[in-house]
């Protein structure tokens, strides 16, 4: 495999899903939303509605309504248990993360072509020793990544179908986000768009 230091604690794997890899995972994900369908996650207080539709899978899921960012064990909608992650995301895990433990939760977002993710932390885990490991399916994405503080220097690089990439150690709590869609990059999604899987350890082992 190939594997790109982006900066420190910031690690890219380009191609690291195979074509076949990636529409098994696809057809995987289909019924992962059949089980949890994609709902549409609201900023807290002013609920304004995300760019993005998402679900989970995992034993934990993350949701963000007016109530605020939290991780839930069931869907918000149906009020059932998420569907147990794909077995090619804990192999992923198993040999990207560099964690001796499994993840909990894998947020499974949508983007459309005009999606985009302003540059956050993902901070709502109480684990900051896991990394965070991400998967993209479908088109293009332009990645940002920075620093652990807002408005400071940051990188920007293509994430294509079938890319991973993991942050963790000093770039755990780095602000990150998509600048934009490159609409028409792949045609492993039949409509277009981006997957993106998320992978996350939310707890801290006993």
């Amino acid at each position: 495999m190939t594997r790109v230091a982006i900066a420190p604690g910031v690690t890219h794997w380009p191609g690291y899903l195979q074509a076949q890899e990636q529409a098994a995972l696809l057809a995987e994900l289909r019924e992962v939303a059949r089980q949890a369908p994609f709902f549409v996650p609201r900023m807290p207080k002013t609920g304004k509605p995300f760019s993005v539709r998402m679900t989970n899978c995992g034993s934990l899921g993350w949701v963000s309504d007016e109530s605020g960012y939290r991780y839930q064990p069931l869907h918000p909608g149906t009020g059932t248990a998420w569907p147990p992650m794909p077995e090619v995301l804990l192999k992923a895990w198993g040999e990207l993360a560099g964690y001796p433990h499994p993840p909990e939760a894998c947020l499974v977002n949508f983007y459309e072509a005009s999606a985009r993710m302003g540059l956050h932390q993902d901070r709502d885990e109480q684990d900051f020793d896991a990394p965070v490991l991400s998967l993209s399916l479908g088109d293009t994405a332009i990645f940002r990544i920075g620093g652990t503080v807002r408005g400071g220097k940051t990188v920007s690089l293509k994430l294509n179908s079938g890319d991973a990439l993991l942050f963790g150690g000093e770039a755990r709590l780095a602000y990150h986000g998509i600048d934009r869609i490159l609409a028409g990059s792949s045609s492993l999604l039949p409509q277009g768009g981006r997957i993106n899987l998320t992978l996350r350890r939310v707890t801290k082992p006993a």
